[in-house]
């Protein structure tokens, strides 16, 4: 399944964060933490960032470690420590 715009919403802004949240439907908690799946939305995530992940195989939050700019390598979600 690739990104869909419509299926990332934000929950929570303060301060220059923002708590976001995707509903990946069929697609698997791999596919949707795989390098440059939420490169279209790379304008609007922001280093500290934080996305909740609903996926058809479990849930999962990720922190945005890299963002805000148009290349795909922009955006780059790891785990939570």
């Amino acid at each position: 399944m690739r990104f869909a715009i419509r299926n990332l919403s934000v929950l929570a802004y303060a301060n220059g964060f923002t708590l976001w949240h995707y509903k990946a439907g069929p697609a698997r908690l791999g596919q949707v933490g795989a390098p440059g799946f939420f490169a279209d939305a790379a304008d609007m995530l922001a280093a500290g960032d934080m996305v909740m992940i609903s996926a058809a195989d479990g849930a999962r939050v990720l922190a945005v470690a890299q963002g805000g700019g148009p290349a795909e390598a922009a955006v780059t979600l790891v785990p939570l420590a």
